[in-house]
């Protein structure tokens, strides 16, 4: 299933996109009320209700806001877009995992801007520096022999670690990610997998324990509890592997939250508590801006663990 941008009649979509302009100026109310029109005419039209769900929530109100939504969820029971996250932010929740249709179709439809998007717009920086990481421990000339990249999108750290590699391996959630990653030409082997599900339910590839380089460049934002991808990169990773990953920064003193962006963000202490959890020792934590959003930097945090 794919989001269905367009109702179909092309006076709702006026309405929703007047309503859009209306809420770009700041008049949410008019902006809600516009869209509540729209949707008369086309009452089982999910991306409208998420539409006007987001507009009254910029609106402040809450409760219309929640109502919209549970419209959504009621139309698209597979939530592809979001609209479980977002009732749970409005309701000050934090559940623990986001729908993983909602983050295979967030990716499937940013495929093709993605590379210009994050490098060109967002000043994104997460894939150079975290190969720096890795290179700094173990030696510019050090090659693994079998390397697992995890949400590897469309190959951006992939690309910065290929020559350290003998053996290349990437998984993505998202199909467009994986066939752009593809076109690199740098992995010997792609396929699908969603590491928030118990390894035996994943989609990962391959006998376990085969990789000494397992990484996760920008992809534990989209996973509040981090129990199965952990597990995950232990069934993968040899005695004495090196697990590169990275996260954004929580506010909080442990734990993590689910912020307005529907990206998590983990406290170091919380990430720290679960590779010792899992059997690793932190070989370092690095605090760097990894990202632009809004035009607000975007303070990660690069880990690399060794499996003991």
């Amino acid at each position: 299933m794919t989001r269905n941008l367009t109702s179909g009649d092309i006076t709702a979509d006026r309405r929703a996109q007047y309503a859009n302009m209306l809420s770009e100026n700041g008049d949410h109310a008019a902006a809600a009320d516009l869209m509540n029109q729209a949707l008369d005419l086309v009452p089982n039209w999910a991306a409208g209700w998420f539409q006007l769900g987001e507009i009254a929530e910029k609106a402040g109100e809450k409760d219309r806001a929640v109502t919209a939504l549970r419209k959504v969820m009621e139309l698209d029971r597979n939530d592809i877009y979001g609209a479980g996250l977002k009732i749970a932010r409005i309701e000050g929740k934090v559940p623990d995992l986001p729908p993983s249709a909602y983050v295979a179709e967030l990716f499937n439809d940013y495929a093709g801007r993605f590379d210009e998007a994050l490098v060109e717009k967002l000043n994104y920086t997460v894939p150079g520096k975290l190969a720096a990481l890795v290179r700094n421990h173990v030696g510019t000339g050090h090659r693994f022999f079998d390397a697992v990249d995890l949400g590897c999108g469309t190959g951006l750290f992939g690309a910065e670690i290929a020559a350290n590699c003998y053996r290349l391996e990437g998984f993505d959630i998202a199909d467009s990610m994986l066939a752009k990653a593809s076109a690199k030409k740098i992995y010997n082997h792609l396929g699908r997998a969603d590491i928030s599900r118990a390894p035996e339910q994943s989609g990962l590839f391959g006998q376990t324990r085969r990789a000494d380089l397992v990484s996760a460049a920008d992809v534990l934002m989209y996973l509040g509890d981090l129990q199965a991808a952990f597990t995950n990169v232990v069934s993968l990773i040899k005695p004495d592997g090196i697990f590169a990953f990275s996260v954004e920064k929580s506010s909080e003193d442990s734990g993590f939250e689910l912020r307005s962006s529907l990206r998590y963000a983990h406290s170091e202490t919380h990430v720290v508590s679960k590779l010792y959890a899992h059997g690793f020792e932190t070989l370092a934590a690095e605090e760097s801006v990894i990202r632009n959003d809004a035009g607000e930097p975007i303070t990660g945090i690069l880990f690399l663990a060794r499996k003991t």
